[in-house]
């Protein structure tokens, strides 16, 4: 487990070099006392591994820029690509505050040659826009902006690239907006916000942090919601919240969200899924609650995994099992 005693870790993204896996990560200080304060103290950190198991922290990525600044209050949830010229892209969140104590998120990125040294663009990519995503004012009921998360992977039929954002719905029941909004690149540089991938209404008030996975030839999407950010019906029905698997006809969807599967409960969030050395598919996440509640933080030993039935299977539990 990656963990470190002076700070909480939580989200986290990984990219392979080919030699060496690069996670990247948010924590904060332990100093602050209360663990919900950490979203606003959120720097990037950088840690490297030839296992996924074993790391070994390097020089911090990111932190966030002197006001004015578009993340001038935190560095959020980001992905990182290699681009055709060679350079690493890390595309992330951008956190900057809004009247009332809320915040607004736009998505920016930084570059580098080596992953380890990173210059900002510092100049917003992408923002929400109100004719698909829900804009922040006076009398929204969410309380924040929600434009976050990018995932950014090559388009699938090669041209260009595609990016995957957190955000949510202008219309439907405020418990039940969330959505995946989508964006388009041809050189990672200039981007188009495109209308959203999905509809609002099917069961969550947020899609966080997602991925599109291809295992065993089938396409998924992985995402993560609590139960406190679930709607309604869903609450009823028992779900806990953590990490979900949604079934797709393609890396674009369509997306089965109203029928995913919950992965893990609340112990566990922001769920990654990649291979490993071995080319054994591994799953990752955080620590969330503890079982008598309190935050953890902190990023788990890879699991591996497999699809069985469309459904994912934790295949270390069956070995057990049998």
């Amino acid at each position: 487990m990656f963990d470190l005693p002076e700070a909480w870790v939580w989200d986290f993204w990984i990219v392979d070099d080919g030699d060496r896996f690069h996670m990247f990560f948010l924590y904060a200080s332990r100093a602050l006392k209360d663990p919900d304060a950490r979203h606003f103290r959120a720097s990037i950190g950088h840690a490297v591994s030839t296992d996924l198991t074993n790391w070994t922290r390097v020089t911090d990525a990111l932190v966030r820029s002197d006001a004015p600044a578009i993340d001038d209050m935190a560095t959020w949830t980001g992905s990182v690509t290699k681009g055709p010229d060679g350079r690493w892209y890390m595309f992330y969140t951008a956190v900057t505050a809004a009247p009332g104590g809320r915040n607004v998120q736009t998505i920016t990125y930084a570059t580098s040659d080596d992953l380890y040294e990173w210059t900002k663009a510092s100049v917003p990519v992408l923002k929400g826009d109100p004719r698909w995503y829900e804009p922040l004012t006076d009398d929204q009921q969410w309380g924040d902006e929600a434009f976050r998360d990018p995932w950014v992977f090559p388009d699938p039929d090669g041209d260009g690239w595609q990016m995957l954002v957190t955000a949510r719905a202008n219309h439907g029941p405020v418990d039940d907006r969330g959505i995946v909004a989508h964006a388009t690149s041809p050189d990672l540089v200039n981007w188009t916000l495109q209308p959203p991938l999905t509809e609002p209404g099917q069961g969550f008030g947020q899609l966080e942090v997602c991925q599109t996975v291809e295992l065993d030839g089938g396409h998924y999407l992985l995402f993560n919601c609590l139960d406190t950010e679930l709607s309604a019906d869903r609450r009823a029905s028992g779900a806990s919240g953590g990490v979900w698997l949604a079934r797709a006809d393609s890396a674009l969807g369509p997306y089965d969200i109203a029928g995913a599967q919950m992965v893990t409960d609340r112990s566990q969030y922001v769920g990654r899924i990649l291979t490993d050395r071995a080319g054994q598919w591994v799953f990752l996440a955080f620590r969330y609650d503890a079982p008598d509640g309190h935050f953890l933080g902190g990023i788990t030993d890879p699991r591996p995994v497999a699809i069985e039935d469309g459904r994912l299977v934790f295949t270390d539990e069956l070995d057990v099992a049998s």
